[in-house]
């Protein structure tokens, strides 16, 4: 039996790899074929049409994330499984837009949603609570990386603390609350704000 040249796991790296490299827009059967040596027909063996590719990117960035082992604090890993999935999103800025428009399609992929509503099931929270405090953490992780696709991702603190020195500027004394909170945002950074928001949601879920 011939052994097959490549897996799903070298084409979905390769593709997260080109779009690293060179952006969403250069992401295409042709170019992804030409990254893994072969030609375009080969990879219809594996992934239908560009939908398909943009599926095996968003797999790449999900199944990455760095997943703690369960613990009997529902509180301590709810808020490592949001940070872990946090981090993996945002060391892609560029595949940031398939991942909040795209659903994860594999098993691997599923494995950090799944260990986000096993976390928050142990609060002993009912059904719908569960499903809306799921929905809660995951739409901070997404919106967070989001409203960065709106400046720079960097871990500069330089380069975020200029970005909210602009916002303030621009804002002025027409809105004073945006310029006041721009001042605390140089002293803050994209991970501590996340932080200190999480946190909060997470004693929400507590008190509810």
């Amino acid at each position: 039996m011939v052994r097959a040249r490549y897996t799903l796991d070298d084409i979905r790296s390769e593709a997260l790899r080109l779009v690293d490299r060179e952006g969403l827009a250069a992401l295409n059967m042709r170019s992804l074929a030409t990254a893994l040596g072969t030609g375009p027909m080969t990879l219809y063996n594996y992934v239908r049409d560009r939908e398909g590719l943009e599926e095996l990117v968003v797999d790449a960035v999900i199944s990455a994330v760095d997943l703690p082992q369960p613990t009997s604090d529902w509180r301590r890993d709810t808020i490592q499984i949001a940070t872990a999935t946090w981090r993996a999103v945002r060391a892609h800025p560029a595949a940031i837009p398939l991942v909040l428009t795209r659903r994860s399609t594999s098993a691997a992929g599923f494995a950090p949603a799944e260990a986000l509503i096993a976390a928050l099931r142990r609060s002993a929270l009912g059904d719908r609570d569960l499903l809306a405090a799921f929905r809660a953490v995951l739409g901070l992780i997404m919106g967070s990386a989001q409203a960065e696709l709106a400046g720079p991702l960097t871990p500069a603190e330089a380069t975020a603390k200029d970005t909210a020195a602009r916002i303030g500027t621009l804002a002025g004394q027409d809105f004073p609350h945006i310029e006041a909170l721009s001042h605390v945002s140089r002293r803050s950074s994209p991970e501590a704000d996340f932080t200190r928001g999480l946190k909060m949601l997470v004693a929400g879920i507590a008190a509810a």
